[in-house]
């Protein structure tokens, strides 16, 4: 089934930025005047097992150095346990909160997504969902490969609409982008090597169908894993395109510490990419260690290829280490050239010199004002990164 909802057929930008309900309801705060209201929202995504409250800290810092230009909003449709049905579940409840957010607030006009962890999986779906092109794009292919460097870096006017707003920020902290390994990567498992080797066949029953797609073991031997149909434009929706539609994506990474999401997979690099980080903070943003933007890279896109499926199918009748590990390097690497027709800016983070580093996955959001404070000088930069986007078309390297 088609990702375009009913709302696409129904002319939803139109009906987004002009509800004639909108503005005229009586309840105070159910919607903004649209003089002097805010024109930018900023939707906030948690990840597994979490919460809305996970972003308190976050939320009243934005506030105090954004302004009221922007409308913060923390999404509560994925609390705790529904995170285990499935990212594409998760992504349309994510999709429908956005548009009823957007039916209130008749001043909003841009558009940007923060997202922590899974929750950044959730976002990567959502805007799919969301995306309507621009009138002079093309939206023609259904393919499952993207085949040009697509839709990398598009004009304003080219670049297509996220629920009929200019998409301008969208930034993962510490989002699995390539799925997970076994080793540490489920909390669940508390490390023991036993329940490492049995990562695959018992993601599915710990975190439900959200395991089996973070494993890249959901589906059909012969049908690509959900995570790798999100590096293309396809049947299931345009998410390249919906990255693309950003003006600047970002990517924080934890270099170290975080047993849940890895370097690798938060940051989209390969394993001989990763070289040894600064130890030094950047000036004014404590654990903020190195900052480097990453220009689209040309290629056909992503992939299923024969061996693919037949390593899939190992992995999932025979779940081994070795099995596990072929599989997953192919179809990473398979991701990695999709994502990777998009430019990011990387953003690394280390808490090597924090009091307690072994939280960084929690740190990075600051999820608890007193346990995760070392994540502090994180959140300035993000939110002056938001904030000097409000008026740059890039954010400098050097933040």
């Amino acid at each position: 089934m088609s990702i375009n909802s009913n709302w696409k057929s129904q002319g939803f930008r139109a009906q987004a930025m002009s509800t004639p309900t909108r503005g005229n309801v009586a309840s105070p705060g159910a919607a903004f005047n649209a003089k002097d209201g805010p024109d930018h929202l900023l939707v906030l995504v948690h990840g597994i097992l979490a919460s809305p409250s996970d972003w308190n800290y976050v939320e009243a810092e934005l506030k105090r150095r954004l302004g009221r230009n922007f409308l913060i909003h923390a999404s509560s449709c994925n609390t705790y346990t529904k995170t285990f049905n499935g990212i594409d579940g998760a992504g349309r409840r994510l999709a429908d909160e956005v548009i009823q957010v957007v039916q209130k607030t008749e001043t909003l006009k841009k558009i940007s997504f923060l997202a922590h962890s899974l929750g950044g999986l959730f976002a990567r779906y959502a805007v799919a969902v969301l995306y309507s092109p621009s009138s002079s794009s093309s939206d023609s292919s259904d393919n499952y490969v993207e085949p040009t460097n697509a839709k990398s870096e598009k004009s304003s006017t080219t670049r297509g609409m996220i629920a009929g707003l200019e998409p301008i920020n969208f930034i993962t902290l510490a989002t699995p982008h390539l799925g997970v390994r076994g080793r540490w990567q489920l909390p669940f498992l508390l490390g023991v090597p036993f329940l490492e080797k049995l990562a695959v066949p018992v993601a599915p029953f710990l975190v439900g169908s959200t395991g089996a797609q973070l494993f890249l073991t959901d589906g059909k031997p012969n049908r690509p894993p959900l995570l790798l149909r999100m590096a293309s434009d396809c049947e299931d929706g345009k998410f390249i395109s919906a990255l693309g539609a950003f003006k600047c994506r970002i990517l924080y990474a934890n270099v170290s510490y975080d047993h849940m999401v890895g370097w690798r997979t938060s940051s989209i690099r390969r394993e001989t990419e990763l070289v040894k980080p600064p130890r030094r903070s950047l000036d004014g943003y404590k654990h903020v260690v190195d900052v480097e933007y990453c220009p689209p890279v040309p290629s056909e896109g992503a992939h299923f290829p024969p061996e693919a499926a037949k390593a899939k199918e190992a992995a999932q009748n025979t779940p081994s280490i070795q099995n596990t590990l072929e599989y997953h390097e192919i179809v990473e690497e398979e991701m990695i050239q999709g994502l990777q027709q998009l430019g990011w800016r990387k953003v690394d983070v280390s808490f090597h010199s924090a009091l307690w580093p072994f939280l960084a996955h929690n740190n990075i959001h600051v999820k608890n004002e007193w346990l995760h404070s070392a994540g502090v000088g994180v959140v300035a930069h993000v939110a002056d990164s938001l904030k000097q986007q409000e008026s740059s078309p890039c954010i400098p390297a050097s933040l």
